[in-house]
């Protein structure tokens, strides 16, 4: 359990599934909770709520006075079809919502002490096998460009005084308490359906983190005065999309699996799912050495674990 009672902290970004996941694991240890956001959060809960537009400063900077930490998630999903307009939107979202925080910062008398930056594990890129640290190189294309624009746009927000902490985020495995579900919802759906089988080669990677050990990490970042810098926040065990897709069906029990081609998903994503091809047919394997390093441990280091706990409840 961390010690995060009597602190504040403040959300930004935090209406969606990872930002109503972390507000209630922060509450429940007895933090005071403010989550800013462009919109009220689908689900209620133990914490205060304060619109933001997410691009200048405003009434919200008084949430931001004499808070202990600040957690910046802000950014438009990047499940959709990468159209000019989205791809501009993906970018301009994640910046210019770092640069807003970085000039309270600096418009208030007691900024928070520390300030943790999500970031993208995609900031690697799409190798076929190559297992990255955060000592690898990043890669090339949109998601890595935007990665380095956002992580950019934070040193340059940061104030020096301040521990920065930057969470090179994979996967998410974890539980729709009504925000959304993250992309898992949309996995277990096409699983439910048969459809979850191998996507193109399948030997692309699906690095993960089960939604517990994301808070729990957050949580630590906020307390442990010895993180500082980039860590990739993902589980120490990242396995192919056909073995992912395998495991997901089995705790679905749903044994059936229809593989599809790439030309299938290249042309079902936008046309039936909505969203960029892509996502599904690429991927990376990553592995955060500076969390091994550091001694962090993982409550679900093993996939089979992680999905056990997800979909062994009983509303499921």
């Amino acid at each position: 359990m961390q010690e995060l009672d009597n602190k504040r902290i403040v959300i930004a970004g935090g209406s969606g599934f990872l930002g109503t996941s972390l507000a209630n694991y922060f509450a429940a240890q007895g933090a005071q909770v403010v989550v800013l956001s462009r919109k009220r959060p689908a689900v209620s809960g133990n914490w205060e709520t304060c619109i933001w537009d997410a691009r200048t400063c405003g009434e919200w900077l008084s949430r931001i006075e004499g808070a202990d930490a600040v957690v910046n998630l802000t950014g438009r999903t990047v499940d959709c079809i990468k159209t000019p307009d989205h791809q501009d939107e993906i970018l301009r979202s994640r910046v210019e919502s770092t640069r807003a925080l970085g000039l309270a910062m600096q418009a208030v008398d007691s900024p928070p002490s520390v300030w943790l930056q999500m970031s993208t594990a995609h900031i690697y890129g799409d190798p076929p096998a190559l297992v990255c640290d955060e000592d690898s190189a990043t890669g090339l294309g949109f998601a890595p460009t935007v990665g380095r624009a956002w992580e950019s746009a934070f040193y340059q927000s940061r104030l020096p005084s301040q521990r920065g902490v930057v969470m090179r985020t994979s996967f998410v495995i974890g539980r729709d308490l009504g925000a959304g579900g993250g992309a898992m919802s949309k996995l277990a759906l096409l699983a439910r359906l048969g459809l979850g089988g191998r996507v193109g080669s399948g030997r692309h990677g699906m690095s993960w983190i089960h939604q517990s050990d994301l808070n729990r990490l957050f949580a630590h970042a906020i307390t442990d005065a010895s993180m500082s810098g980039v860590y990739i926040a993902s589980s120490p065990n990242p396995v192919a999309q056909v073995d992912f897709m395998r495991a997901l069906r089995k705790f679905l029990k749903m044994p059936i699996g229809l593989p599809a081609f790439e030309w299938m998903v290249r042309i079902g994503a936008p046309l039936l799912m909505n969203t960029d091809a892509e996502l599904a047919l690429y991927g990376r394997y990553v592995v955060s050495k500076r969390l091994r390093d550091q001694g962090f441990t993982f409550q679900f280091s093993d996939l089979n674990d992680a999905l056990r706990e997800l979909y062994a409840k009983p509303c499921d």
